[in-house]
Order: C-alpha cells, then structure tokens, then sequence
C-alpha cells in the first residue's frame, strides 16, 4: 500500500513539474520566449466553428496568427489561422447555416433564409428569400470556382424570383442591392457582373481563416476547398492518425502559457474523425488525459465532441467525413 501511494505521489509531482516548466518562459540560445505566429497542423479534424457549423478538415498546414501578443484558445477572436496549405470540406446544410447566421446575419442584407444542395456533383441549387424586396422567394442554380485572387466565385447560371425567370444575379438582387454589395458594405461578399465574389476571410464565424483558395470543387454532395498547392505537404512529423498540432513561440490556453510551443492534441478514438469544438475543447480536455515528452512538450489525448453525451449541435450527417 505504502509503495502504491508513493509511485501515486510521484506521478503526481512528475505531472505538476511539467506542467509549471510548461507555464514558464521558456529560452533557446539565452533569448526570451516571445508571441507572435504559432505553427499549426491539422489532420483528419471535424472542426466546428458553432453548434451548426463545420467543416472536416482532412489536412491543413498554416500558423496561428495573433491579434495581440499571442494567440489565446479560450478567446476565438485572439487569432487567425492563416492557411498555407489545406484540403477541407463542407457540407450543404453548414454552408447555408454560415450564410444564414453569419454572412448575411445583418437585419439589413439582402438575402435571408437560404438552403442549399447539391445537384449532379456539378452546380450548387440556393433557395431563399429576397428580403430588400419584401421576402420574395427566389431559386438560383450556379458553379463554383477559384477566382485568381484566391477567393470563390459563385456564378448564377440560372436565377428565378417568384418562380419566374431573371437574367442573372444582379437582377435577380435588384440594383440597389448589387450598389450596396460592390461598395463592400457587405464584408465578405462582392459583386462581379452576374457573380458573386466570396472572401473565405468572411465565409466562417471567428477564429477567422485568411489563405488563398486555389480549387473548388463538388463532391458526394459537398463543397470542398482546396488552399495553395495539391500535393498535401505537412512539415510536421506527427506520430497520430487524427490530430491538431502546435509548435513555437507562446500559446496560452486556460491558466497556462505554453513558451516554445509543443503540444498535439490527439483524438483518442482514431477509427472516425476528430470531432472538435473550440468553445467546448475545456470538455473534451476533461474526459481525456495529458503526458508530457522529455521535452516538456504536451501530448493531449482528447475525447471527440460527439461523443461527450451532450446531443446537440451540427447533425449527425454533418459530423460525417466524407468518404
């Protein structure tokens, strides 16, 4: 008995020693550990910005890129995460809800109550409501594409409004809509001829994603996004089959900073996705355990947000990789 609470307390103290060397500033080559941008690397993630929006995440290179000092997990609004290279795809039904909920949230846009779907794996089919013009319904099917700026492209290849024909999306949004859109008093969205110009800077709520967009394209009935180059680079060498890692400068996450960032958040159940909720990570925290490297670095073994009991949020088909 005696020699069990020994190695108890000795695991104890080995854990709360790591976790303080975690929390102070770490130096390489006598220089004090600074903020600034954090390495990023994302594998296999269903990544939920709120309860009714996702994406999967099937890779992502990038940083974490701080408003202030550092970048803050329990404050999605402390950060970007710039994307140098990502493959992630997004359901119809996620699309709509951002659009819905975030890039046409204003009481004043002009469009309300989308839906989406996809129709042959080849246009997008949006219906809605035309609210600057007293909540007409309308039906549009267009295509997607990568303009060369690294933005998406929606194009109205055909538009109805009252379930009568329209030439395209600037009639089918009148002239005063299409005014107000190409003076940017609609963040995110631009109007170019008969198209509609979306930034991904303004698609998703907070923490907001920068990055050029280099190939859109439909499939199994979802949009997926392709950033920077195809060949799926990932600098990283991560022993985990379902991951999120850090590395370098300052991470601060609950009471701790991390200095000289080193920490891999690792799904414990790597036979799906990692269904992770940034608002709810302290959850997941809680239901999993931490072990710590020679180095002091920190590998968390998370328990999916799917699985936590709670019943809520994006559905079940939206928390489904695709295949």
């Amino acid at each position: 008995m005696d020699t069990k609470r020994r190695c108890s307390g000795l695991a104890s103290l080995r854990m709360t020693v790591a976790l303080i060397a975690c929390a102070l500033p770490r130096t390489a080559q006598g220089q004090p550990a600074k903020g600034g941008p954090v390495e990023v690397q994302m594998r296999n993630v269903m990544y939920h910005f709120s309860d009714s929006i996702a994406v999967y995440i099937r890779r992502l290179h990038g940083q974490l890129v701080p408003k202030g000092n550092l970048p803050v997990f329990d404050d999605k609004n402390s950060f970007t995460v710039h994307i140098e290279s990502s493959e992630m795809t997004i359901s119809p039904d996620s699309l709509a809800n951002s659009m819905n909920s975030y890039v046409f949230a204003k009481p004043d846009a002009p469009l309300r109550g989308l839906s989406i779907r996809v129709e042959n794996s080849s246009r997008l089919i949006i219906k809605g409501k035309l609210q600057s013009k007293g909540d007409i319904p309308f039906e549009m099917a267009g295509t997607l594409a990568a303009t060369p700026n690294g933005k998406i492209r929606l194009h109205a290849e055909d538009a109805k409004a009252l379930h009568l024909p329209v030439k395209g999306m600037m009639d089918l949004l009148g002239v005063e809509v299409a005014d107000l859109i190409k003076a940017g008093k609609m963040p995110g969205v631009q109007a170019e001829k008969d198209d509609l110009i979306l930034d991904p800077s303004g698609l998703f709520p907070p923490p907001h994603i920068s990055g050029q967009v280099s190939q859109v394209r439909l499939e199994r009935g979802n949009v997926v996004l392709v950033f920077g180059g195809t060949g799926g680079d990932m600098p990283m060498h991560v022993r985990a089959a379902n991951y999120m890692a850090f590395r370098g400068n300052q991470l601060r996450f609950g009471k701790l900073t991390m200095s000289d960032t080193d920490m891999v958040l690792i799904d414990m159940d790597p036979k799906d996705p990692f269904d992770f909720d940034l608002d709810q990570y302290k959850k997941q925290l809680v239901a999993g355990y931490t072990r710590q490297t020679l180095s002091f670095g920190l590998r968390v073994f998370m328990r999916d947000y799917d699985k936590l009991g709670h019943g809520k949020g994006v559905t079940t088909a939206n928390r489904t990789a695709p295949k």
